[in-house]
């Protein structure tokens, strides 16, 4: 296979996989689930996949897309506790380097527009993904509630996006071809994350244009944000 030449070494799938094994799979998972953006979750689980396919992770197919989900799952369950019991203080953060404030803003309209089943649609949404539990937590989203769309979402990213890696796998051409699919799975995976940037500058530009033919100052993205709120 080839070397993927996407960023650092030490976060690319092959990497990680071939010095971790199994275990380096399930940490990064654990952690891209509620604790730290910018891993490489999705090429990681199809890696994981081709892996499986060509023999190099020997454990079988079903054992390895069960402890994925499972780390996927509780992942999760830590950004929620996460969001509950500190959601007031990491909200009230601006300048916080580890959970950075137009992160937390992204995923929390994510969440508005969405619902309940923004916790299945962000777990294929890099960055999202990672940010949306500590939302449903900060927002006191109904236990019963986040665990039934947390399962659901760990199943079908989790076991998923590995058994495509591993149907893939069976064929030379995507065995021969792994970086420019690796590619295609970051644009595609970024898409939505680019698309909800440039929709909120756009509407924080036209609010700011708003306010000022209406004579009143530009707004701080705090009251742009209560505003947008109290119109609904």
């Amino acid at each position: 296979m080839n070397t993927l030449a996407l960023g650092p070494e030490w976060i690319s799938p092959e990497y990680l996989i071939g010095q971790f094994g199994l275990i380096g799979i399930l940490v990064i998972v654990f952690a891209e689930s509620g604790l730290f953006a910018f891993l490489p979750g999705d090429s990681l689980l199809f890696t994981a996949g081709l892996f499986v396919a060509s023999g190099t992770i020997k454990q079988p197919l079903w054992l390895v897309c069960a402890l994925i989900v499972a780390a996927a799952i509780v992942g999760d369950q830590v950004g929620y506790m996460i969001g509950k019991v500190f959601g007031p203080k990491i909200f009230n953060k601006p300048n916080s380097k580890l959970f950075k404030r137009e992160n937390l803003d992204a995923a929390h309209e994510f969440m508005e527009k969405h619902g309940p089943k923004a916790i299945v649609l962000a777990r294929f949404v890099p960055i999202i993904r990672t940010f949306a539990p500590m939302v449903a937590g900060a927002t006191a989203m109904k236990y019963r509630t986040f665990l039934a769309f947390n399962i659901i979402g760990g199943v079908l990213w989790g076991a998923g996006v590995t058994v495509l890696g591993y149907q893939l796998g069976q064929f030379e051409v995507i065995k021969n071809n792994v970086e420019p699919i690796f590619i295609g799975i970051v644009l595609i995976s970024v898409i939505p994350v680019v698309f909800e940037v440039l929709k909120s500058r756009k509407e924080k530009k036209a609010a700011a244009q708003s306010g000022g033919e209406s004579g009143e100052g530009p707004q701080s993205p705090g009251q742009q944000r209560s505003g947008r709120h109290a119109k609904r």
